[in-house]
């Protein structure tokens, strides 16, 4: 009886370890991605969208040869949305670099949905630059 009950308590113990293991791994969607020179850019969320009210997002740069991620500095986030007779909404992202080059964690919220203009720039190893992308918010 005891073997038949420890049985049962190890296998009840390697599925939660199954369940918490992939919600911890969970794979972050592409809301979009833009190629600038040699760099590809691409903004991730775990919802693959931006929506109404606080996002987190990855944003990840790598070379376009290799594929492989690129350290490229300081890196700035900042959105706009066009408001016809009025001033355009801004929304700036508060980011921070991950320990895995490449990768910037960030945040940034919006207080309706409509479509946004995103505007990255860089500063560092691989030079200045900048590019621009539309990003629905929903």
């Amino acid at each position: 009886m005891k073997p038949l009950i420890i049985t049962a308590v190890f296998g009840v113990l390697l599925v939660v370890q199954g369940f918490i293991g992939c919600a911890w791994s969970a794979e972050q969607k592409p809301i979009a991605t833009q190629k600038s020179k040699d760099l590809v850019i691409t903004l991730l969320s775990d919802s693959g969208q931006w929506t109404q009210g606080k996002n987190t997002f990855v944003l990840e740069f790598a070379a376009v040869a290799t594929k492989q991620p690129i350290d490229v500095g300081t890196v700035t986030l900042t959105t706009n949305m066009p408001m016809p007779g009025m001033a355009p909404m801004v929304a700036g992202a508060t980011l921070a670099a991950e320990k895995a080059p490449g990768r910037y964690q960030g945040t940034i919220s919006f207080p309706d949905s409509g479509t946004r203009q995103v505007t990255v720039t860089w500063e560092g190893p691989v030079g200045k630059g900048s590019t621009r992308f539309s990003v629905p918010v929903r």
